[in-house]
């Protein structure tokens, strides 16, 4: 399944193909209007993912072509703009939803699930396995050798960011990035309280500490 991201804020635009990537979709990004149009016009996209603010040609003349040419692929716009004027505009050129920066990851990809599936669009798979742990994305449910473990909506979310990539290391910043938002300016260690809670949930030995990286989620050797 592919995905059409067009953000020019480049370090956005990485994080957030960076994470759609590891779920499983095949995720293209431009950081121009006009480049972005030539992409979509071009065909094979399952969504597109539309900053509004671009250079060459807004968000705004890029949907409205689009939709003018006849192209119903789905459209998720983002802008950092607010206002029920700005949103009327965005969903009056033909664009399926609207989300205003800053924003979280784990709401971008549940807006994105939601179009894929109203548009009869096929998901990546939603359920995540490491060892004896399965990451139930769409029921948002969480079992470690088939008892159920009950976790906060935020445990699970920095969970799912881990569960997406095992065995990889991501930093705080790559974390907070994904699960709170791009504009988060508080204690990156407030990562550390989340980690530490999986740990006490799931069993230590899940969750690695890799020095001066971050944390990755791996199959322990030995049960804990």
């Amino acid at each position: 399944m592919r995905l059409l991201i067009v953000e020019d804020e480049k370090r956005l635009a990485q994080s957030l193909a960076a994470g759609l990537t590891a779920e499983g979709y095949d995720v293209d990004v431009v950081h121009d209007g006009l480049d972005g149009l030539g992409k979509a016009a071009a065909g094979g996209y399952d969504l597109i993912v539309l900053d509004v603010m671009l250079p060459g040609m807004d968000g705004f003349r890029v949907c409205r072509t689009l939709r003018g040419a006849g192209d119903d692929v789905p459209i998720l716009m983002l802008t950092a703009m607010d206002g029920e004027y700005d949103e009327a505009e965005g969903l009056d050129t033909g664009a399926d939803d609207y989300l205003t920066k800053p924003f979280s990851y784990v709401v971008l990809n549940a807006r994105i699930k939601a179009l894929l599936r109203r548009h009869g669009r096929t998901e990546p798979p939603s359920v995540l396995t490491v060892g004896g742990l399965t990451v139930d994305t769409a029921a948002r449910r969480v079992h470690r050798d088939g008892t159920e473990v009950v976790l906060t909506a935020r445990e699970f979310a920095v969970l799912e960011d881990l569960a997406q990539q095992p065995g990889t290391a991501l930093s705080k910043r790559d974390i907070l990035d994904h699960i709170w938002d791009s504009a988060y300016e508080g204690d990156p260690n407030i990562v550390e309280v989340y980690i530490s809670a999986l740990r006490r949930k799931l069993g230590a030995a899940y969750i690695q500490t890799v020095r001066g990286t971050g944390y990755r989620l791996v199959e322990p050797r030995h049960e804990p």
